[in-house]
């Protein structure tokens, strides 16, 4: 079989087709291109076979074969990463996907979940019981591709992000040896997993510790697009003083045809300050308050909502969809003074299309308060999370998108941190984002943690710490 330049010998074929339970899918395969497929669709790669594994056995006859084979590997969870390390140009994708297992034990609020869960796929069997994890803002994302890049969510002021809800992990090494990483086993292991991604084995399995939520109070206050400028001064002054059970954010984008927000508004480019409070509703009306004192906001979409009504709020939306080729910058930032916000108003005016958005997080509460030593996820101390989004369908309006998005990108790169949340990090964007990130101390230690598991660099579709 060949394919891209990657030829696998028949009896190697043979060899792993015998010790594999899950589907081998080729090139020839009927659901070939929609295997392939990534949520972002500026990523068109086309892998010699596709690896769906149904357990551990099946992840280490692949990992087993692609060494024998010197194939290029890339991991497939959710397959949600803007970089598209999901799938690899001519080599052995180890497609999770299938892996689905879950158990949640309500007595110890914990849960065991395998590696090709969704957010929507865990948190309906955690709600089950009322119990539920900081995950992804939107959920269709990955849960293990989420944990091992840090995690931030709406829980996370309260409960911090997922790593730190993370109690173990299984690990597929490079070698073949399948590892039990926590606090109290293979510890520089643990430590590297939470922050440092995919570089140093296959996660099959998590371990998530959980935490009572079910109602939760939350939704979005909305503006017209040209009061951005006073809403970032207003935001920042706000989040200064959120108490923890509140998370929130402020997006620029296109407004949409909801019946709450009136007609002159719906389709124009509008803020909207998106919120969740989990906590008894009288202390959310009073943490909300400012907000809707604010303006006053020309929409409020806030209420009581189901926790899962909340996670898949923004399902569906081109910026979360499948199907939309994207570009992605970001970087952290604290507080935005009057010539940074001067900036940030011109950049999204010059935005070239209507998909395209702005976000700003706040971060803080029980993030802050983990030890910048005690995970690799770095720069804990962050106030702000700032993101730079652009979203086509047309391949003819690809460039002019990605120069919008890397030119406001580099239009507020002086009132940055400098650095980034690595699981935001393009495809394009240069190497030396992963190193400048993490940091010199911690790359030392992340490097040597790459030497001791996976000296050879074989898991390298990722967010790369080179041994």
């Amino acid at each position: 079989m060949s394919l891209s330049g990657h030829r696998f010998s028949p009896a190697a074929l043979a060899s792993l087709r015998s010790a594999f339970r899950g589907e081998l899918i080729d090139a020839d395969h009927p659901v070939y291109d929609r295997a392939r497929v990534v949520w972002n669709a500026r990523i068109d790669r086309r892998p010699a076979l596709i690896a769906r594994c149904t357990g551990v056995a099946d992840v280490l006859a692949a990992v087993r074969f692609a060494r024998e084979q010197g194939a290029l590997v890339a991991v497939r969870g959710g397959g949600h990463d803007v970089a598209g390390s999901a799938v690899c140009e001519g080599g052995l994708v180890i497609d999770l996907s299938p892996m689905k297992g879950v158990r949640v034990d309500p007595h110890r609020r914990t849960v065991r979940a395998q590696a090709g869960l969704t957010w929507a796929e865990l948190d309906r069997e955690t709600q089950a019981f009322g119990l539920a994890t900081t995950g992804g803002q939107c959920s269709t994302t990955g849960v293990a591709g989420v944990t091992l890049g840090g995690g931030i969510g709406w829980l996370m002021r309260q409960h911090g992000l997922t790593i730190d809800n993370l109690i173990s992990a299984d690990v597929v090494t490079a070698d073949g040896r399948l590892l039990v990483a926590s606090a109290r086993e293979n510890e520089e292991l643990f430590w590297g997993l939470r922050g440092g991604g995919g570089n140093f084995g296959i996660v099959t399995e998590l371990e998530l510790r959980l935490h009572p939520v079910s109602q939760v109070f939350a939704g979005m206050l909305v503006h017209p697009g040209e009061r951005l400028g006073d809403a970032l001064r207003f935001y920042q002054e706000f989040a200064e003083r959120e108490p923890d059970p509140l998370a929130s954010s402020l997006i620029y984008f296109e407004l949409p045809p909801m019946p709450e927000i009136p007609e002159r508004l719906r389709g124009a480019p509008g803020v909207a300050i998106v919120v969740c409070y989990n906590g008894p509703p009288d202390e959310a009306e009073r943490a909300l308050a400012p907000l809707r004192a604010f303006g006053p906001p020309a929409a409020e979409i806030v209420g009581p909502m189901p926790y899962l009504a909340l996670q898949g709020m923004f399902n569906g939306s081109p910026a979360g969809d499948y199907g939309f080729s994207q570009c992605i910058r970001s970087q952290y930032v604290a507080r935005l003074g009057d010539a940074a916000i001067e900036a940030l108003v011109a950049q999204v005016q010059a935005r070239v299309s209507p998909l395209c958005l702005f976000e700003i997080a706040h971060l803080g509460g029980a993030v802050a308060r983990v030890g910048e030593d005690e995970t690799a996820f770095a720069r804990r101390s962050a106030p702000f999370f700032s993101m730079f989004q652009s979203t086509w369908t047309d391949p003819a309006d690809a460039e002019r998108n990605i120069r919008w998005t890397q030119a406001a990108w580099q239009a507020m790169r002086p009132f940055s941190l400098g650095v980034t949340h690595p699981s935001f990090i393009d495809g394009d964007e240069p190497e030396a984002r992963v190193s400048e990130t993490f940091g010199d101390a911690k790359m030392k230690r992340l490097a040597a943690l790459k030497r001791a598991y996976d000296p050879e660099n074989f898991f390298r579709m990722n967010k790369n710490i080179k041994p």
